[in-house]
C-alpha cells in the first residue's frame, strides 16, 4: 500500500489521450478540514483517479472517499460519516506557463495533496448537522431538545434583559 500523495508519472506518455487508473488508500494530510468537520490526519482516504496527458500538462480526475469527523452545530454532537469528493486538476508540464495558484509536475511526480485538499474543504458543509432536523440545544440550561423534544421552561421566568425590548415593541403598538 502506497500512502503518499505523490504520484510518479514517468510511465505515462505525453501524448494528448494518453491515461492510466490510479488507485490508492493515502494517509490524510493535516487539516484537511475547517473548524466543525474534517478528515482525522491519518486517517485513510480512498483515491480513484484517472491521469490523462493533456497538452499542457497531466488531466487528474476521479473521486477521493474519506470519513469525516466533526460536530453538529446546533446540538455539539458527534457526527462521523463517509462522503465522495470529485477530484479534476490540471497539474502543468515544467516551462509552462499559468498563473501562481497552478499546480505543476516536479520531478515526473505530481502532489495531489493540492488537488484533495481543495476537493474536501470546497465540498465540506458550513454549518454541519447530526441530522436536518435537529432540535439544537435548550437556550436556558443547555440540554440536548432531541435526547428530550418534551423538555420546556414554561415555569423558568424571562431573563431580565429582555424587558427593555419588551417595553421597546410595547410602546410601538
Amino acid at each position: 500500500m502506497n500512502t503518499s500523495l505523490l504520484v510518479g508519472i514517468h510511465e505515462l506518455p505525453r501524448r494528448a489521450g494518453e491515461h492510466k487508473q490510479l488507485h490508492r488508500i493515502c494517509d490524510a494530510p493535516p487539516d484537511l478540514g475547517v473548524e466543525m468537520i474534517g478528515v482525522r490526519t491519518g486517517d485513510p482516504v480512498n483515491l480513484d483517479l484517472t491521469l490523462q496527458s493533456a497538452g499542457e500538462g497531466v488531466w487528474v480526475t476521479g473521486t477521493a472517499v474519506a470519513e469525516l469527523h466533526g460536530h453538529c452545530v446546533r446540538c455539539l454532537s458527534d457526527i462521523t460519516y463517509s462522503d465522495s469528493f470529485n477530484i479534476a486538476e490540471l497539474y502543468y508540464y515544467p516551462g509552462r506557463e499559468a498563473d501562481e495558484e497552478a499546480n505543476y509536475v516536479v520531478n515526473d511526480e505530481i502532489d495531489l495533496d493540492p488537488a484533495l485538499r481543495a476537493a474536501v474543504i470546497l465540498e465540506l458543509p458550513i454549518n454541519p448537522l447530526c441530522t436536518p432536523d435537529c432540535l439544537g440545544l435548550c437556550p436556558i440550561c443547555g440540554l440536548n431538545l432531541n435526547e428530550s423534544p418534551e423538555h420546556s421552561h414554561t415555569d423558568t421566568p424571562p431573563d431580565d434583559r429582555w424587558e427593555r425590548l419588551k417595553s421597546d415593541l410595547n410602546l410601538n403598538q
